[in-house]
């Protein structure tokens, strides 16, 4: 079973006070086989471009979509869904594809998918209610009732398709809500319970001051005013509320797993999209090379494994491989990702130096390329610009908030080179920047 959340902060699981008491009580049971993934992150931080590398395994630009509106341009012929349907699972989605979904045409179901049920592109005021659901090839309604919340909904026909799925093949489960997104809608039962999460401390990188040593897209950027900050610490706050509902979903359907009798058969992933920042590097939104954009929450129940945290970096193209591994298949495409089950059992191999973490460029962030390490971040820029944050305290101070660029720093120079040579093996080759007019969402 896969849990995608959108737009959902690193800092969020986990979190005191909880923003998912539920999950964060159950993967923080030593008993209860999670293993918490410390430095998991996105190869780009675009809500789209991440589902598509999710899906697939590999880095945006392969798979085509590198930004919000290119969806349609993503091959749905050889997915985590083809892969195990051809080997015999029982297929479901339910949530968010990808953007722009179905992209103009008639509702159609994408390939490898026994159950579809999708949201239809719709506005942000249609995301938690008064939207559409493709529901296997047809369009549905949904009204603004509390019981249309869409993460209930979700919820209740996931745990029918566990209820459902027949009792002789293995399934695959891909429950994917669209919270908590903005505007941030709690649910019904939680809608009084944002105040819990508005005396937060700010991140040191909130409004961040000093600057110039940064690229000039940051430093153009005027500080946020008090009002801003306001805002911006009861958005965060509304986030927060809305991933109570997310985490009851996560009961709910656990809790139908284990009437099934199908908990300790099921490999649980949770992950978001990608991060999101309120306000830190004088920043909102995602888009940015920083861990606050690129960084996700990543836990797996992995039945039979003594819970663990691991530090090594992983990426989201990494899970598509780890469910093609769990289910003894062998993606139908090259894949950039590496699965994760090695590093779930413990094992010593030899994995890729970092996480490629690329973005294609708009008229707010420029294209880059980096690499982020267990200790470093490393940004190439298309402005010719470089950034090196020393994250882990390795060769100076620790900066975790990156907020010390190091690029121009003598004493970084050979680090920094060594980056340079693994970004560009990442990659493939040297730089190129393909900007979009039209990356923003």
């Amino acid at each position: 079973m896969v849990i995608l959340t959108d737009d959902q902060s690193a800092d969020s699981l986990p979190h005191t006070p909880p923003a998912m008491p539920y999950l964060q009580g159950r993967m923080e049971d030593p008993s209860d086989h999670w293993i918490q993934f410390t430095n998991a992150y996105v190869n780009t931080p675009l809500c789209c471009p991440s589902r598509a590398s999710i899906l697939s395994g590999q880095y945006s630009h392969h798979t085509g979509v590198r930004f919000n509106p290119a969806g349609h341009l993503f091959d749905s012929s050889s997915t985590m869904a083809t892969w195990l349907q051809g080997a015999g699972y029982h297929t479901g989605f339910f949530g968010k594809y990808l953007n722009r979904y179905p992209f103009g045409l008639e509702p159609f179901v994408p390939a490898g998918w026994d159950r579809w049920i999708a949201r239809a592109h719709g506005g942000l005021l249609s995301l938690y209610y008064n939207y559409t659901l493709i529901e296997d090839g047809r369009a549905v309604q949904y009204g603004g009732a509390p019981s249309d919340y869409i993460t209930d909904v979700l919820a209740d026909k996931a745990v029918q398709f566990i209820e459902s799925a027949p009792a002789d093949r293995p399934f695959l489960l891909y429950f994917s809500p669209t919270a908590p997104h903005a505007p941030w809608v709690p649910s019904p039962l939680h809608e009084n319970e944002v105040n819990r999460f508005t005396n937060d401390l700010p991140s040191p990188a909130f409004n961040e001051r000093g600057s110039l040593d940064r690229p000039l897209w940051v430093t153009s950027r005027r500080e946020l005013s008090l009002r801003m900050e306001k805002r911006l610490v009861e958005e965060r706050a509304r986030q927060f509320s809305s991933l109570l509902g997310v985490d009851d979903a996560i009961r709910t359907i656990v809790t139908a797993l284990e009437r099934r009798g199908e908990l300790d058969n099921t490999v649980i992933v949770f992950l978001s999209d990608n991060g999101y920042s309120f306000g830190e590097h004088r920043w909102i939104g995602k888009r940015c090379a920083y861990d606050v954009c690129t960084k996700t929450p990543l836990v797996v129940r992995f039945p039979g494994q003594q819970s663990a945290r691991i530090h090594e970096t992983v990426s989201n193209v990494d899970i598509a491989p780890t469910l093609a591994q769990l289910a003894g298949v062998i993606p139908t495409t090259e894949v950039d990702g590496e699965s994760l089950v090695p590093l779930i059992e413990g094992k010593t191999f030899e994995r890729k130096p970092g996480e490629l973490i690329e973005w294609v460029g708009d008229d707010n962030i420029p294209a880059y390329w980096a690499i982020r390490t267990e200790d470093f971040l490393y940004v190439e820029l298309a402005t010719g610009e470089r950034e090196l944050y020393d994250v882990g305290g390795l060769l100076g101070p620790a900066d975790p908030f990156e907020l010390d660029n190091r690029a121009s720093t003598l004493r970084y120079f050979p680090v920094q080179i060594l980056l340079a040579v693994q970004l560009a093996e990442l990659r493939g080759g040297p730089s190129t920047f393909v900007t979009s007019e039209s990356g923003l969402g």
